[in-house]
């Protein structure tokens, strides 16, 4: 970026931005014809790539933060056919969105919207979105989760581990997790159904606190020795401990781990953009027939012919909210003036929940 940007002195611009477009937008007229101007109750707050802004030529001295919205509609354009005022919607705004979350009024291309249903509060909608859209993407697109499988969730404490965990339970797969406190354990082996058994979500939690337990062992005692069906990692050890620097590298699985533990057929879904395959771990994938998929939730946005399945994925996701199906890792709602603090927290990954801001 440019010299001395740093992602949250664009969120404090982009939030001074904000508090004077509610003068300016209020009065305006919908700019285009799909365009739908929403008056914002909620917006989650995430983790910005700006790596991959920047190769996508849209890095900015100034980048707008909080992309999911939920909200009210106020008017809508000459083409909007699926909206009208007062329909309480949610969406998220494209990559390239001009225009952030963090505002009072947005105007936002209809395409990017789906109704949100009425027992469903703003800020858990706002708050489900990017997690939904990753699990569902991870789960539907990258494999194919369905009753019978096993799945292991690494990190399913965090927000997004939470909602693949729940997820997957509920198209009746056995999930494994895997925990990196205490407490992330406590809250993984609390998690229940809402409905039918009250049988916990987590087959197995294993506890990689400590450092001692091995994960691959761990999957194939659990699976009778067969590994497991879809792995969704959280980052991977691409080195020996001894060349990691931080704690929490030294505690990810190893990429020779995960392909142990992975069973014939099976899928490893990665978030590991760097991810190193050597032609010995090609080999045993190969023998496995087995694949490698990485997730990136940005690609239903960046090409339109995706648009329809985007928009039941997001429909879906409010519907599993709605039956509890979904129950996000949420913090507290933050307070606007609270925003700046709150998206430092969350580009540093020093939020464990998800931080939404209330308006």
């Amino acid at each position: 970026g440019g010299a001395g940007w740093w992602p949250w002195q664009a969120a404090e611009g982009q939030l001074c931005r904000g508090e004077r477009r509610k003068s300016l937008t209020e009065n305006l007229p919908v700019a285009g014809d799909n365009d739908v101007k929403v008056q914002v109750k909620a917006c989650a707050l995430s983790w910005m790539d700006t790596k991959l802004l920047s190769e996508m030529k849209l890095e900015k001295e100034f980048l707008p933060v909080g992309r999911e919205i939920s909200g009210v509609v106020l008017e809508v354009g000459n083409k909007v056919s699926s909206f009208q005022p007062d329909d309480e919607v949610v969406g998220i705004l494209p990559l390239d969105s001009e225009e952030s979350g963090v505002s009072e009024v947005i105007l936002v291309h209809q395409h990017y919207l789906v109704r949100k249903p009425e027992k469903v509060c703003w800020v858990e909608a706002a708050g489900t979105l990017r997690d939904g859209v990753r699990a569902y993407t991870a789960l539907h697109y990258l494999s194919d989760v369905s009753p019978g499988k096993t799945v292991l969730v690494m990190d399913g404490a965090s927000p997004f581990g939470t909602i693949a965990v729940q997820l997957a339970q509920q198209r009746g797969a056995k999930v494994i997790s895997t925990a990196y406190s205490l407490e992330d354990k406590q809250c993984l082996e609390r998690l229940r159904p809402t409905v039918g058994t009250r049988q916990p979500l987590v087959a197995r939690v294993i506890d990689v606190s400590n450092g001692k337990i091995d994960v691959a062992e761990s999957c194939l005692e659990e699976t009778g020795g067969l590994g497991v069906d879809i792995v969704l990692d959280a980052g991977v050890r691409l080195y020996s401990k001894e060349d990691e620097s931080n704690l929490k590298s030294q505690l990810l699985p190893h990429k020779h781990d995960i392909i142990t533990l992975l069973g014939v057929g099976g899928h490893w879904i990665t978030t590991e953009r760097n991810l190193q395959l050597d032609p010995p771990d090609s080999n045993c994938l190969f023998l496995k027939g087995a694949t490698v998929s990485f997730l990136n939730d940005e690609v239903w946005n960046l090409s339109t012919v995706q648009q329809g399945k985007y928009l039941c994925i997001l429909e879906d996701i409010m519907e599993k909210l709605s039956s509890n199906v979904f129950r996000p890792q949420l913090d507290e709602p933050v307070p606007l003036y609270e925003a700046k603090v709150s998206m430092e927290m969350v580009q540093k990954n020093q939020a464990r929940k998800r931080q939404v801001i209330q308006f």
